[in-house]
């Protein structure tokens, strides 16, 4: 969420597997309350697959958030005791069905995994990391604003409708909305 822009070199650098191109708008869904389920069952099967290793797992992003459009992709955090022990995760992880895609140690020792079906980004990150606290005050914030949800929403849609070679330009896109939003999230 906080994270600097990567050119595309260091996209790739990060990426493991080939870089995926969009090369298209960004598809956004209204809301649909099934997500909240679809994260208590992707939630029970990270916890089954690395049980107590799992420290903390939450649904953010937002599809997190009641009545917020979204990529009909369920976000998930998922918190570790030391997300470089890869080991200690990963197999596990892979087992149940994620594939392993970024590797960001240097960003606050973030990993994404993703899953297919249904679509879920698990974001990982190591315990006490000042990031967590960040995607959640955003996602919380967003739950209690409306004024605050509206306006990323709309920004969200401004930004979708335009072509974009990776997703991930859309989601850096989306930074200073999403700075402004916390701003006003951390000072509440």
């Amino acid at each position: 969420m906080g994270e600097p822009p990567l050119s595309d070199a260091e996209l790739e650098a990060v990426t493991i597997g080939p870089l995926e191109e969009l090369n298209a708008p960004i598809e956004l869904a209204e809301y649909d309350p099934a997500w909240p389920e679809l994260f208590n069952v992707e939630s029970k099967r990270v916890r089954s697959a690395i049980g107590d290793r799992a420290l903390r797992i939450e649904h953010t992003g937002s599809t997190a958030v009641p009545g917020l459009a979204a990529k009909p992709i369920i976000d998930m955090l998922l918190v570790v005791g030391d997300s470089d022990d890869e080991a200690s995760y990963v197999p596990a992880l892979e087992r149940a069905g994620y594939v392993l895609r970024i590797r960001e140690p240097e960003w606050h020792g973030h990993r994404l995994f993703r899953r297919a079906d249904p679509a879920v980004n698990l974001h990982v990150h190591p315990d006490g990391c000042p990031e967590i606290d960040r995607i959640l005050a955003f996602r919380d914030h967003l739950r209690s604003n409306d004024a605050d949800r509206r306006l990323y929403e709309q920004a969200k849609r401004a930004l979708a409708r335009k072509r974009w070679k990776y997703v991930q330009r859309y989601a850096d896109a989306k930074t200073s909305v999403i700075e402004e939003i916390l701003s006003r999230a951390i000072m509440s």
